[in-house]
């Protein structure tokens, strides 16, 4: 999926002497060196893999960068401008590039980037029953309960999330489910017989629409971060719709200080909450917590 993208002696050295698998971003930055996230810790890609040495470091120049998006905007950055606008592009096979440069404001309104300076190649990975430990605990009696997994980034949540819905398929649980898929990431990988997808979409767009047109029972979606994004929760709650969602936060007790949430925990619209870290690399389980932020789970009984 990365040699349409990357230069060819670097896709080779990744291909080659890199475990791909435990790769989660490739970072350029222009006459820097590249960064490699190998299992949640940074190293320098190097002529022999990735190394901690400085000096070994192979670099990055701006014309590499602006090779890089060009090619992921198959040869059209106007075709992809809507996705610039937001500070990324999403090729077809589901890696997001998050993209660094200027952006050109007019009116209070952002109508593209230029100067490609940097840009951080996100590697999607299918990690296989990775939501098993949490599913007693999202399942019961009463179907799937309203979830939100919290994390920082680069912890696993969209990882999560593709395996859990695949889990519900597996065991053949036929919910009708939606992806609202903001970025265009989040439905690779996900092996469902059920499932919808609405693509670059705001959450307020794509639910309104979603649960009109596609009658979903569960609607799956990333990164809660903005007020429309909880107006489109509560909205699918009064729908009878249930959720499964994810947002940033350190901690636990960063979590519950975000005033963001603070209506949505008083109203307990979320039945659980599953926290995820980078500890013993990412989608490490820390715990699961109920509506009233109790911990239900305790990884390794600890």
């Amino acid at each position: 999926m990365l040699e349409k993208i990357l230069p060819d002696k670097m896709h080779r050295i990744l291909m080659e002497k890199v475990n791909m698998k435990a790769v989660n971003e490739i970072r350029l930055r222009a006459d820097k060196p590249v960064g490699v996230n190998v299992s949640g810790k940074m190293f320098f890609l190097c002529e022999n893999g990735v190394t901690s040495n400085l000096k070994q470091a192979l670099y990055a120049s701006k014309i590499m960068i602006e090779d890089v998006i060009f090619r992921a905007s198959e040869c059209s950055i106007y075709s992809v401008n809507e996705q610039i606008k937001k500070g990324f592009i999403v090729t077809d096979e589901g890696v997001r590039i998050g993209i660094g440069g200027n952006l050109v404001d007019e009116n209070g309104h952002i109508k593209t980037m230029t100067n490609f300076c940097s840009c951080n190649i996100r590697v999607p990975h299918v990690v296989r029953n990775c939501s098993l430990s949490a599913y007693p605990f999202l399942v019961d009696e009463d179907g799937v309960q309203n979830t939100l997994i919290v994390s920082p980034p680069g912890c696993g949540k969209t990882t999560f999330l593709r395996d859990f819905v695949s889990q519900l398929s597996q065991r053949g649980l036929p919910y009708n489910i939606l992806l609202l898929d903001e970025r265009g990431e989040l439905d690779c990988g996900i092996d469902s017989a059920f499932t919808d997808k609405i693509a670059f979409s705001s959450k307020k767009i794509g639910f309104e629409n979603g649960i009109r047109s596609l009658s979903p029972d569960i609607i799956v979606t990333d990164e809660l971060g903005q007020e429309d994004d909880i107006a489109a929760v509560r909205y699918a709650c009064t729908c009878g719709v249930r959720l499964l969602a994810s947002t940033h936060a350190e901690s636990m007790e960063v979590f519950c200080k975000k005033p963001l949430f603070e209506q949505v925990l008083k109203e307990k619209i979320f039945k659980r909450f599953v926290l995820l870290s980078k500890r013993n690399g990412p989608g490490t389980l820390e715990g699961i917590y109920n509506e009233n932020l109790s911990r239900v789970y305790f990884p390794n009984g600890r």
